[in-house]
């Protein structure tokens, strides 16, 4: 068995995570305004739902969303080159509201960086990569 190795290959674009996060809005936007529909808590509900689809796919052997799987991208660990597993998950979805709130900043923080990392990528000690130079384990599921 091979021990995995710190990416050191190619980054995903801009291009390529700015339209996986657009598949991934009308994914998630679909299913959370559908719960909207019931009210208060399924308001609550699709917050938990959209927050725990991210957590669940960038967590998982492939770090991928549908997005991101569209995109042919995943999410790896900077160090590592594998999953960033569902605790590095769960501190990358918190780092994403870091990164918007100074508008937006923290997304385009990737158009300087070295590693093409966000603000939520270095919080989560991750980067996303393109699948073809980082092939995916398996789709969860």
């Amino acid at each position: 068995m091979t021990t995995p190795t710190a990416p050191s290959g190619p980054r995903a674009s801009f291009g390529e995570r700015l339209i996986a996060a657009i598949i991934d809005s009308i994914v998630v936007g679909l299913a959370t305004g559908l719960l909207g529909r019931i009210g208060f808590f399924g308001s609550v509900i699709g917050f938990i739902v959209s927050y725990g689809y991210y957590v669940y796919l960038e967590g998982s052997p492939s770090g991928q969303t549908v997005g991101k799987r569209a995109m042919s991208i995943r999410v790896v660990g900077m160090h590592t080159g594998t999953t960033i597993g569902y605790g590095g998950a769960f501190v990358r979805v918190i780092g994403k509201i870091v990164s918007a709130i100074p508008c937006l900043l923290g997304f385009f923080w990737m158009l300087w960086d070295p590693e093409r990392q966000t603000w939520h990528d270095k919080f989560a000690d991750a980067v996303v990569v393109p699948v073809a130079s980082y092939p995916v384990a398996a789709w969860p599921g």
